[in-house]
């Protein structure tokens, strides 16, 4: 489905000439897509993001993708901040408490295959509002099918296995966390990604969940891919 034209005000040039190599996927936490649609044209509320995908699957084209669009907010990730210049952003409307219907993940797919063709970004790089800004953002939430995205090749997934607790916060922060944060909002944000059914302390399973993921797809201490 091609997008429909709804253009925002809210938006700008991307600063020292930054191309996205990230797509940060958020929920809208509204009842409707009118009103999240409000919201992100509203020149007052200062947000928006490239694209809007309603429950119908229906795609509306906000900000044109060239441009930088304000969807991130404070965060980072791999070590670097602005992640409005470095980054493409998408929200898909849903209240967080239901689950995302077929048709919303099938035109996700197909505009984030498009995206990820056109700017070269990685599997890697598509990611969560809740993984950038764990200390305030939990969207696209528990609901969403991450693994859903990893099997099409539009994120990754971590392999099974058991780690060492005590390597688990170097490993996630090597994948892309935030360093500086307090331990439990890792893990919180980590599970919320990628265990969203598991509760209690950091287990085995965490941290080997992590150790795949930085061994895969962690960064060294430089920034550059490991």
């Amino acid at each position: 489905m091609r997008p429909i034209p709804h253009p925002s005000p809210n938006f700008g040039d991307r600063r020292d000439g930054a191309r996205p190599d990230l797509i940060v996927l958020h929920y809208t936490g509204m009842a409707s897509a009118a009103a999240a649609l409000a919201l992100l044209c509203d020149p007052v509320a200062e947000v928006s993001s490239h694209y809007v995908i309603n429950t119908d699957g229906t795609v509306l084209a906000l900000v044109a993708e060239e441009k930088r669009a304000w969807h991130a907010g404070a965060g980072s990730w791999r070590g670097r901040g602005d992640v409005n210049s470095h980054s493409l952003g998408i929200e898909l409307v849903n209240t967080a408490l239901h689950p995302f219907p077929e048709p919303q993940m099938a035109a996700l797919e197909a505009l984030l295959a498009g995206m990820m063709g056109r700017w070269g970004i990685r599997p890697e790089g598509v990611i969560a509002h809740s993984d950038l800004a764990p200390t305030r953002k939990s969207d696209p939430g528990a609901r969403f099918d991450w693994l859903r995205l990893a099997l099409a090749g539009l994120s990754v997934w971590p392999a099974p296995g058991q780690g060492d607790p005590a390597g688990f916060a170097a490993d996630a922060r090597a994948f892309g966390y935030p360093a500086g944060i307090d331990d439990a909002v890792l893990l919180r944000a980590f599970r919320l990604r990628f265990r969203p059914w598991a509760a209690g302390p950091l287990d085995a399973q965490d941290a080997g969940a992590a150790a795949d993921l930085a061994r895969r797809f962690g960064i060294d201490r430089t920034g550059a891919n490991a």
